[in-house]
């Protein structure tokens, strides 16, 4: 149990002191070396710290590095020449007319939904939604405090685990444990969102709300580096919404028709890079996507830059770096944590608790994994990795459908992944300007509470049969 305290120690100063507003690129390594020295030290072996720094944490900072960084890099860019341009303050206008004054929270959700459900990154989302929530909540006075939570609720939620058919890798990692497909327990996924969705809504409205009555405005944000653009001199709203759409509907089609197994024979030479088609789809889709849409947005505003392309270019470009390295980092401290004997302990710990319910088992090893590496994916694909086949045997002696098992984990996968120390809560803040302290309240709420909520109500409902 001395092993497990050491992971306990580690991962609450980590939760702790990224909370306060320190580098997460510092305390990553440090803190999973510290559980390994504690854990070598409990157990009598050598600790290894030089190996397990640069055979394991740097290894798979690495690798996620390498998988991730153009979306990080083309997403801020993305998000930044949307700003530079006016387009979007022309869509913030556009959706703040249409749904009126008083529903600047809910324009920002269904913004966030839309494009994350379309198959956009939800990191890609944050870059690209925050300059138009911006916007919006400063012309409507609401405290900036709040934004963070917004994009959270409409990014990290419901279109990330919940929705039938989404895109996002939470929502398709199951389907190769149990033969299911994207479209798994419908029923179900449609009752997780609108928990999801409705509880986050009640609560951020009711937030705003209160602090809007005690006479707090938008904030004074001096960091801040939105443009600032007389709305007489915006582009259209169609040329500013035209960006977006094709960089969901390139990524849709790229990723449905032509980067697809029925192709993989033009693409044999990927065997030469060890890679194979199926393995670099999805990233070559939204690469391409955001390369058109960032040139889609230069070409119809040129004329409405304020400064130079390459000027708006270094600044998208200097944008990514803290992101991906805040992220990368996370990763690379969860794969140190894997390795310990404490967290073997955990993990059978959780299945321990599931009384022979796969749904219970599944839920709780996905979700306390995914709070441990401090990744909904990462949890996931652990837990499955080691305790899919016992969960599929479950649950057909209860006559539990697999597409449930999919659905429950899925949305159990996005529980308790958002602590404060998660890549994208860090990412977040860091995109909009924020602090947990000033926003990790809302964003907790609506990612880590009412999601788990949620999965409790499917985790019933999945008992009885319902699918």
């Amino acid at each position: 149990m001395l092993s497990v305290l050491a992971i306990v120690i580690s991962l609450l100063l980590l939760i702790y002191l990224g909370y306060k507003g320190w580098s997460i690129v510092l305390l990553a390594p440090i803190l999973a070396l510290l559980a390994a020295v504690l854990t070598a030290i409990v157990s009598g072996e050598g600790a290894y710290v030089l190996a397990t720094y640069t055979e394991v944490f740097m290894v798979n900072m690495a690798n996620y590095v390498k998988s991730y960084f153009p979306f990080f890099l083309l997403g801020a860019i993305f998000g930044t020449v949307m700003d530079q341009s006016g387009s979007a303050k022309s869509i913030a206008e556009f959706v703040s007319r249409k749904l009126g004054h008083g529903k600047e929270a809910l324009a920002v959700v269904l913004a966030c939904a839309i494009i994350t459900y379309g198959g956009v990154s939800l990191f890609v989302a944050a870059f690209a939604i925050y300059p138009i929530g911006a916007v919006l909540f400063r012309e409507a006075n609401i405290p900036k405090r709040f934004l963070p939570g917004c994009i959270a609720l409409g990014a990290f939620t419901f279109t990330m685990t919940a929705i039938p058919g989404t895109p996002q890798i939470q929502n398709t990692i199951p389907m190769r444990f149990f033969g299911t497909d994207v479209f798994a327990a419908p029923v179900l996924g449609i009752i997780a969102a609108v928990i999801m969705f409705g509880g986050g809504m009640m609560w951020l409205t009711r937030r705003i709300k209160h602090a809007v009555a005690k006479g707090e405005g938008y904030g004074d944000h001096p960091n801040e580096v939105l443009a600032q653009i007389d709305s007489a001199d915006l582009p259209s709203f169609t040329f500013a919404i035209i960006p977006v759409i094709l960089v969901i509907v390139i990524n849709f089609i790229l990723s449905k028709f032509v980067f697809v197994e029925a192709h993989a024979a033009s693409y044999t030479y990927l065997e030469s890079f060890n890679a194979t088609l199926s393995g670099v789809a999805g990233t070559w889709s939204l690469i391409v996507a955001l390369v058109i849409g960032i040139i889609s947005v230069i070409v119809l505003n040129f004329k409405k830059f304020k400064k130079s392309v390459v000027e708006i270019l270094k600044e998208g470009v200097g944008g990514s770096f803290l992101a991906v390295m805040n992220t990368a980092s996370e990763v690379g401290y969860g794969n140190v944590i894997k390795t310990l004997a404490g967290y073997a302990i955990i993990a059978n710990a959780m299945m321990a608790l599931s009384a022979g319910n796969p749904l219970i088992g599944g839920a709780i090893s996905t979700s306390v994994l995914a709070g441990i590496t401090g990744s909904a994916s990462g949890g996931m694909s652990i837990a499955l990795a080691s305790f899919a086949e016992t969960f599929s045997e479950q649950a057909a002696a209860l006559g539990i459908s697999p597409q449930v098992l999919h659905r429950v984990i899925a949305v159990a996968s996005g529980g308790m992944d958002t602590l404060p120390h998660n890549g994208a809560v860090i990412t977040l803040l860091a995109v909009t300007g924020m602090t947990h302290k000033e926003s990790y309240v809302d964003i907790g709420m609506n990612t880590v509470v009412i999601p788990l909520i949620a999965c409790v109500v499917i985790i019933i409902l999945g008992t009885i049969g319902l699918c």
